[in-house]
């Protein structure tokens, strides 16, 4: 699928096909055997103490494809490149009628800054049965659903179209203890054109490290940390 260009921002970093290392592996996903995968994990969520979960793991989830730009890369009409920063699109379920709704919510870069626009987004669109009820969603957002009646070993969604779609996904599953941790199972959907199993195995590790810093008091100290890193 193709961002067109009067729906995204321009991209920070346009690949050089040609000198790009994944220039072979590209091709050969996108134009020989065009394919996505899943990969299920269990991720270590104790650390967060009894943070609510889904803002958490919103913030959680968009901090960790932020670092890296194999999650931030998607087609344009300016070309193949990455996106200098995402935000997070997700559902929120409607308790009365049952059904769900896909909104956003911009990214920011400390977690109480964050949760105060998440809060406020969730308490104006989660009464709606409509499907997107807060326009302007930007093209440089991924989709985070929850499913939180279930834990799962396995999780994959049939996407139809012409298979171009580079973006993550990723589901989240009903928590479970295990041996005195709580544990989440998470689904993550990428596209083989972009991502190999390395880079979803470091997005894990990545994301668990992310995790384990969340647990310091007030975000403050994580803050800080987040500041550092991005210069």
């Amino acid at each position: 699928m193709v961002i067109k260009n009067a729906d995204a921002p321009r991209l920070r970093t346009l690949i050089d096909f040609e000198t790009w290392e994944r220039k072979e592996h590209y091709a050969h996903f996108m134009n020989e055997v065009r394919c996505s995968y899943s990969v299920c994990v269990n991720l270590d969520i104790t650390p967060l103490n009894g943070q609510r979960l889904y803002p958490a793991m919103l913030w959680l989830l968009t901090r960790t494809v932020n670092e890296m730009p194999e999650f931030r890369t998607a087609l344009t009409e300016d070309g193949l490149g990455y996106f200098s920063e995402m935000h997070p699109a997700y559902t929120v379920f409607n308790r009365d009628v049952k059904t769900f709704s896909a909104i956003w919510t911009e990214y920011q870069p400390d977690y109480p800054s964050f949760l105060r626009v998440y809060e406020a987004d969730v308490e104006k669109y989660s009464s709606t049965t409509r499907y997107e009820p807060k326009p302007g969603r930007p093209a440089n957002s991924f989709d985070v659903s929850m499913v939180p009646w279930l834990s799962f070993t396995a999780f994959n969604l049939n996407i139809f179209g012409d298979g171009t779609y580079l973006l993550p996904i990723f589901t989240i599953g009903k928590t479970f203890d295990e041996n005195g941790e709580t544990m989440l199972p998470l689904a993550i959907q990428v596209h083989h054109a972009v991502c190999d199993g390395y880079h979803v195995g470091r997005f894990v590790e990545l994301l668990q490290e992310n995790t384990n810093r969340f647990g310091c008091d007030s975000c403050a100290a994580y803050s800080d940390i987040t500041k550092e890193m991005r210069g």
